[in-house]
C-alpha cells in the first residue's frame, strides 16, 4: 500500500535537524521495521515541513509506523494519506448509490 506522509517538527526535533540529524536514514529505518520502503523524501516550505512518500504492507503497518513517530513527540500536525484504488472505490460508489435514498 502507498502512502504520503505529511508532518511538521517540533522545535526540539528541528534543531535537531540543524545539528545534523540524518533523517532521511531514520525514515527508512522504521519504514522497514515494519515492512515497508521509503520511496522518498521532501523537506517543504508551506504547510508541512516534510512529506514522506513510501509503502507499507497494510494499514496496520502504516498506522503503526505513525503511531510511533507521533509518540516520540518530535512531530506534530501528522497526517497519514492512503493510495486508493479508484476502481474498486467507484465499484462500491455505485452500489450504493443504487439503494441510497436521500432524506426528504
Amino acid at each position: 500500500m502507498k502512502v504520503t506522509i505529511l508532518a511538521n517538527y517540533e522545535p526540539h526535533a528541528a534543531k535537531g535537524l540543524i545539528q545534523g540529524s540524518d533523517r532521511e536514514a531514520a525514515i527508512k529505518t522504521v519504514f522497514e521495521s515494519v515492512g515497508g520502503k521509503m520511496a522518498g523524501i521532501m523537506f517543504t516550505r508551506g504547510a508541512y515541513d516534510v512529506v514522506v512518500n513510501g509503502e507499507v504492507p497494510d494499514q496496520a503497518a502504516g498506522m503503526g509506523l505513525a503511531l510511533a513517530v507521533r509518540a516520540s513527540g518530535s512531530v506534530t500536525d501528522l497526517v497519514v494519506l492512503e493510495e486508493l484504488d479508484m476502481k474498486a472505490v467507484l465499484a462500491a460508489a455505485n452500489k450504493a448509490a443504487r439503494v441510497y435514498k436521500p432524506a426528504g
